[in-house]
């Protein structure tokens, strides 16, 4: 651990799995850094609220069509536009165009993404969204569907002012928007409610298109809502599924073997080409708090210290580093005993791994937590839940500061500790998927008492994989 500790220490810059292109961690470093490693925890008591949650996931829930084939979703939001430079309320509107830099966004995405084989774009009509889309389909023959449906979120009489103008214009109601946007009103009208509605439609017109592989280029507000709702979440969900300028999201819809509304699984939220840590806020809010998922697939139970440094390797570190460590979850172990006693499940679900039989949890397809017993994911719910107080409980020792929280650990734990963020049940632990060496970042700019804001999930373009929001052949 001293080792671990000098080498953090003495180095400028942290990268994953020794990547010399990696640049997670800018120069401008949080005062403070705190490593956790996963270990074994006693069972804690089930969150008194579970039934609450149940009844309220399921008001929210929608259905979805039937689908005969495995589709991929792709989500991208346009480049930066000339009313995001002036920090202008943009909504439905369609007076500003990309800047420069949001050209530069939508190239650089066209490229990231020009190995990937779509058979259709569906795009906002809308100018900003139009040439980004325009930008990224490129030399393509396939159909581009322009759809009104996918337009930004309609906000009326705010739409055109300055944020400060609307502030001093709108008083109380621009509070509301900032601070209880689920129950905004203005001029009559719920916008974040309309804008949900709207996006259960565009998603029955989306899986209904024959195609495998799907683009989608909208808006900030319009992907949240299309993220969101496909989990079954309700607008209450409003901004805490940050969507960057042509930040990349991926949706996998995955066919029920009893048909159904097929199992839905965010496979990532917001790959952008730049670093989601060199970024210190969150909806214009200045985050003092983040945790850093790192996620870290061993061989063997215990995730030894010195695999944690290698893991994160070391160019540039905070000045003060605390080192701190937890017992084991043993999820290796847990996910083992399933593969022994359930091995029947395991090779009848076809998403299950990428071969008939595979133990290397390395290879585990999106939406793989679904098929897992109730009682192995109980298990894993119930120690989680533990290490994530306990992760709370680090970010809220110094109140006032910069604090950084990594955890090295499982997918599966990792995965765990999303739902819990997002205070969901741990019937959702199938609906995300998180690849070995992958990032997660969630900010809490109002603390860790408040609501966390996942900044990114699955990130791996620090790895030289972008290409694994892969399309589907």
């Amino acid at each position: 651990m001293l080792a671990l500790a000098s080498t953090l220490i003495n180095q400028n810059q942290f990268l994953l799995h020794k990547n010399p292109n990696l640049n997670l961690f800018t120069k401008r470093n949080p005062k403070s850094l705190s490593i956790r490693l996963s270990s074994r925890l006693k069972e804690p008591e089930r969150s008194p609220n579970s039934e609450e949650r149940e009844e309220e996931l399921l008001r929210s829930s929608i259905s979805f069509p039937v689908i005969k084939a495995r589709k991929r979703v792709v989500l991208v939001r346009h480049g930066q536009s000339t009313w995001n430079e002036e920090g202008r309320i943009q909504g439905s509107s369609n007076f500003s165009v990309l800047t420069k830099k949001g050209e530069a966004q939508a190239k650089t995405s066209r490229e990231m993404l020009a190995n990937d084989a779509f058979n259709v774009c569906f795009a906002s009509p809308l100018n900003r969204s139009k040439r980004t889309a325009e930008i990224i389909w490129g030399t393509r023959d396939d159909e581009m569907i322009f759809e009104s449906g996918l337009r930004e979120i309609d906000l009326y009489s705010f739409q055109g002012l300055l944020k400060n103008e609307g502030e001093k214009k709108f008083g109380a109601a621009f509070q509301q928007w900032k601070y209880d946007a689920s129950n905004f009103n203005i001029d009559g009208h719920y916008p974040v409610k309309e804008l949900w509605s709207r996006a259960r439609n565009c998603w029955t017109k989306i899986l209904a298109h024959e195609g495998k592989s799907i683009l989608v280029v909208a808006h900030n507000a319009v992907n949240q809502s299309l993220v969101a709702s496909a989990m079954g979440l309700g607008p209450e969900y409003f901004r805490l599924l940050l969507q960057s300028n042509c930040g990349v999201s991926v949706l996998d819809f995955i066919p029920r073997v009893e048909e159904g509304t097929p199992h839905i699984c965010l496979n990532r939220l917001n790959q952008t080409p730049s670093s989601p840590i060199a970024a210190l806020n969150s909806e214009s809010r200045k985050s003092y708090k983040r945790i850093i998922l790192v996620c870290d697939v061993s061989t063997e139970n215990n995730i030894k210290v010195q695999e944690a440094g290698d893991c994160l390797g070391a160019e540039s570190a905070p000045q003060n580093v605390e080192m701190k460590q937890m017992p084991n979850l043993q999820v290796e172990y847990m996910l083992s005993q399933l593969n022994k006693a359930r091995n029947y499940n395991l090779v009848s679900i076809n998403f299950f791994y990428q071969t008939k039989g595979a133990t290397d949890y390395s290879q585990l397809q999106p939406g793989w937590l679904n098929g897992v017993d109730d009682e192995i994911t109980t298990q894993l719910w119930t120690q989680s839940e533990k290490a994530w107080n306990s992760i709370l409980d680090d970010l809220s020792d110094e109140p006032t500061s910069e604090k950084n929280v990594v955890v090295v650990g499982h997918p599966a734990l990792h995965i765990a500790l999303l739902v819990h963020c997002l205070n969901l049940k741990k019937e959702l632990l199938g609906s995300f998927h998180l690849d070995g060496g992958s990032v997660s970042v969630i900010d809490f700019p109002n603390g860790p008492a408040g609501r966390g804001v996942i900044r990114c999930v699955n990130y791996t373009a620090h790895l030289g994989r972008w290409a694994i929001p892969v399309t589907i052949n």
